[in-house]
């Protein structure tokens, strides 16, 4: 296996453009906000866990989760940031190691 590279940071500060970048020069990639986002589908166990804590006003009219609601309830507040956080960490934790092989 190559370097591997973590590339960290918060909102708007630049990871879309950096990671653009290195996929146009071939480097393998990884997005765990690609991989968070998947945990958020209908019928996955993070997607019921989030509608549980945070009930069905975080949802599209179709049964996604609404992004924008659901940052707007994380980011106004702390313990609902870490309520978040304790759905989906340990989730992603489990799953990018077994799907994600890089090198």
């Amino acid at each position: 296996m190559g370097v591997v590279i973590g590339l960290t940071g918060g909102i708007a500060s630049g990871k879309s453009t950096l990671a653009a970048a290195l996929r146009r020069r071939g480097v393998a990639y990884l997005s765990v906000d690609a991989a968070a986002h998947a945990l958020y589908r209908p019928g996955r166990p993070a997607h019921r866990a989030i509608v549980r804590a945070f009930g069905r006003g975080v949802l599209r009219p179709g049964g996604a989760v609404d992004r924008t609601a659901l940052g707007r309830a994380v980011f106004a507040s702390p313990a609902a940031r870490r309520r978040l956080e304790a759905i989906l960490h340990p989730a992603l934790r489990r799953g990018i190691p077994a799907a994600n092989r890089l090198g």
